[in-house]
């Protein structure tokens, strides 16, 4: 099949991610002895700076791994909870909010990326901070090249700035209030100088390598940082609520935080695979289910395009994945009810519903014999299907309102060393257009909150010290026991759709991995967002024209909502992968966009 670039193959080290700059940071430390983890670390850190718009420092970090010595994955959590003062009684009861928020203070999570990446370079990297930090604040004080979606998001939010956040006017405004151009040289004196100062800080505090990471933790979390944050957000800014709103957040909540570390779901596959996701507090476990309910299916493909049977019970399977993700996923579930959605007789009672025509229902199982709740914002609309969604948002990502409301924002990274060593990380929030700029920080706070509910006693509810449902969702598989394969994309909600689609083609068709990532994608919208203000559309199944105008025909026949979102359109995926017996790593990056890249040799 034609395929966009060749999957890259050598012995030394592989890095695919959102962003060639980053890319090419990590195949730097590669070249420079570095292992997987400083590889990820830094190209983390550049992606802050030069995805501005898709996540930043005030943001978060899951990430999935496996190391040369142990190949049992493990899960870093870099996601920080709602903060104390964040209560289901404020927001609805004293502030009258149906909904969290998705831009502004409200919004704010606890800053999990700076903690989250220390912690993982800490363990298991082997370079300075100083080492691995150098790159993103070169980027940040002398300039890097603007990309297009740069300068179309910040022309999209450019009255929100001028008109009630004049900090992020000053940081992403020319003079005058021109929007930048594309290609233009950006810079960010402001974040390289909070780095700088956090570098020297932690350097005058301690010596070592770890001690030293330790001690840039703490005065992030207990010094300036923290400080600032908690001064500024007691000023009320709008939100796209349409009213001016102070943050909850304290400056002890960030003391409170700090990265861990948890054992991953895994699933066992057909043909000795091993699928590694995140728990059921995130969105992972979705693409375990949609697995399982396809593990009998045929899947056809023919020249790398899948057949409209294949699209067929791929999308039907995600909404009765997507529709128990809404039932049952959260950092307070039920004890017990993870093992029963991901088993095969629940998948077996599932699948049973999927038939010719398209479902044009949320219908979340029963997993255990249990009493089904949804959220009331979901439950009312339920017999209509929902709020409709006129603007073509979730098309592909990223997607941006003029208030700044954003779906699917995020980031990209996966690594493999000549070791062994394999990372997958997908970082976010804390993007521009999530809340007005701190000064002096150089950046923002993100908005992941409004990925909780405000009703009482749901599993995603809202509750201080309770992390959100995220949609971040990095992907690690093992072959036999061994580590062989990470991959992931950006894309919000449609994150599990879009690795569903990879999976099908590169496991079970047989693509490699640049085939499989540039093979016509889908996604179905039939299941409320994640994010504000949580619209969907029953039967909505959005696709890549290169599936060809019969299966698309097809399609239609069998009753689905068809969109045809372009030739290019859907997803941001990459991937690395390694052979155990010859020691081969491969990798592959989406090029949809022109800024996905992989690097090795």
């Amino acid at each position: 099949m034609f395929t966009t670039r060749p999957e890259l193959a050598g012995t030394h080290g592989m890095v695919a991610s959102t962003h060639w700059l980053a890319s090419a940071v990590g195949m730097a430390v590669l070249e420079d002895d570095g292992n997987a983890f400083d590889a990820a670390v830094a190209a983390g850190f550049v992606l802050q700076v030069v995805e501005p718009h898709l996540n930043g420092p005030g943001g978060e970090v899951p990430a999935l791994f496996a190391t040369a010595e142990d190949p049992r994955p493990r899960a870093l959590c870099g996601q920080g909870p709602a903060p104390r003062g964040a209560t289901i009684r404020h927001y609805r009861d004293e502030l009258g909010l149906e909904l969290v928020p998705g831009t502004g203070f409200l919004a704010t999570t606890v800053p999990g990326a700076w903690d989250g990446w220390l912690t993982l370079l800490r363990d298991h990297g082997t370079k300075s901070l100083r080492d691995v930090l150098k790159y993103a604040i070169g980027y940040a004080r002398n300039g890097y090249p603007a990309v297009e979606r740069i300068a179309t998001t910040i022309a999209t939010v450019r009255e929100m700035f001028t008109e009630h956040w004049p900090t992020s006017a000053e940081l992403w405004l020319l003079p005058g209030g021109e929007v930048p151009r594309p290609g233009a040289l950006l810079r960010n004196p402001a974040l390289a100088g909070t780095w700088e100062r956090l570098l020297a800080e932690s350097e005058a505090a301690a010596t070592g390598r770890e001690a030293r990471i330790d001690a840039a933790r703490r005065a992030w979390s207990q010094g300036f940082v923290a400080e600032a944050v908690e001064e500024f957000v007691r000023t009320p800014h709008r939100d796209n609520s349409g009213r001016d709103n102070a943050g909850v957040i304290i400056g002890q909540d960030l003391a409170d935080f700090e990265a861990t570390y948890e054992d991953p779901l895994t699933a066992d596959l057909p043909g000795g695979w091993t699928l590694a996701k995140f728990g059921i507090w995130s969105q992972g476990p979705a693409l375990v289910q949609q697995l399982r309910m396809l593990e009998d299916a045929e899947v056809g493909y023919a020249d790398g395009v899948a057949d409209a049977a294949t699209v067929h019970a791929a999308a039907e399977a995600a909404k009765l994945a997507f529709a128990d993700r809404e039932a049952w996923y959260g950092d307070s579930a039920e004890e017990g009810v993870l093992e029963d959605l991901v088993s095969r007789d629940y998948a077996a009672s599932r699948r049973a519903l999927i038939g010719e025509r398209a479902s044009m229902e949320l219908r979340p199982g029963a997993p255990g014999g249990r009493r089904v709740r949804l959220p009331g914002f979901v439950a009312q609309e339920r017999g209509a299907g929902g709020p409709k969604d006129p603007s073509g948002v979730g098309l592909g990502e990223p997607t941006v309102s003029p208030t700044g409301e954003s779906r699917g924002d995020t980031v990209h990274i996966d690594v493999v060393d000549r070791w062994g060593n394999m990372v997958s990380a997908t970082p976010s929030g804390g993007w521009l257009q999530s809340s007005p700029a701190i000064p002096g920080l150089g950046f923002c706070l993100g908005s992941r909150a409004q990925m909780f509910w405000l009703d009482e006693g749901l599993p995603n509810s809202l509750a201080p010290g309770r992390r959100p449902r995220i949609t971040l969702s990095p992907s690690l598989a093992l072959r036999d026991g061994v580590p062989v394969l990470a991959f992931g994309t950006p894309g919000g909600d449609q994150q599990d759709q879009w690795q569903l689609c990879f999976w099908l083609a590169h496991v079970r068709a047989g693509l490699n991995l640049q085939e499989a990532i540039d093979s016509p994608a889908w996604h179905s919208g039939a299941f409320p967002s994640s994010f504000y203000p949580r619209t969907w559309e029953p039967g909505r199944l959005v696709v890549e024209s290169r599936l060809g105008e019969d299966r698309i025909a097809e399609l239609r026949r069998r009753g689905h909502d068809v969109l045809d979102g372009g030739p290019w359109a859907l997803g941001r995926l990459s991937a690395v992968s390694r052979d155990p017996e010859t020691g081969t790593l491969r990798a592959a990056a989406n090029a949809r966009g022109a800024q996905g890249y992989a690097a090795g040799r």
